[in-house]
C-alpha cells in the first residue's frame, strides 16, 4: 500500500495501484524485462541511479511483506551491503533466496520491472507488497 509521493509519476502510480501480494521487481541495467511486463526505465548513466537509491525511494512508498533475491547476489552467506542498509527502511531481515534463473522466471508475474543504472551483477530484488496494518 502506498505511503507518500515519489517524484517519478509512473512509478508512483504503479505503487498506488498495487494490492496485497503484488510484486515489483527492481533490477540492474542488465536484467531482462519479460514481454508484457510494464517497464519503468530510470537509468540515465552507468550507475545512475543506483539500485540502493531506487530501493530507498520505493521503500518510502511501499509496505513490503517479503523480499526475494537471487542466491548469486550473496557474498558467501552475506547479504549485499545495499540490502543491509535498507533493512532499516522496511526490508525484511531475511530475504527469500532463489536461483537467478528462477528470479528471472518469477519476474514474469511482476506488475512492473524498474530498471536502474546499476551495473553490479545480480543486483536485483523483488518486493511483495504488504498492508500497512
Amino acid at each position: 500500500m502506498k505511503r507518500a509521493a515519489l517524484l517519478n509519476i509512473e512509478l508512483s502510480q504503479i505503487i498506488a495501484a498495487m494490492g496485497h501480494g503484488d510484486m515489483l521487481v527492481i533490477g540492474d541495467a542488465g536484467l531482462p524485462v519479460p514481454p508484457g511486463v510494464r517497464r519503468v526505465d530510470l537509468a540515465v548513466a552507468r550507475g545512475v541511479p543506483s539500485l540502493d537509491q531506487v530501493l530507498q525511494a520505493i521503500l518510502s512508498e511501499l509496505q513490503v511483506e517479503a523480499a526475494i533475491v537471487a542466491n548469486e547476489c550473496l557474498d558467501g552467506q552475506q547479504l549485499p551491503a545495499w540490502y543491509q542498509r535498507r533493512q532499516a527502511d522496511g526490508l525484511p531481515s531475511a530475504p527469500q533466496c532463489v536461483s537467478h534463473e528462477a528470479f528471472k522466471a518469477m519476474s514474469r508475474q511482476a506488475v512492473a520491472v524498474v530498471r536502474t543504472g546499476e551495473c553490479t551483477p545480480y543486483a536485483n530484488i523483488a518486493l511483495r507488497s504488504g498492508v500497512a496494518f
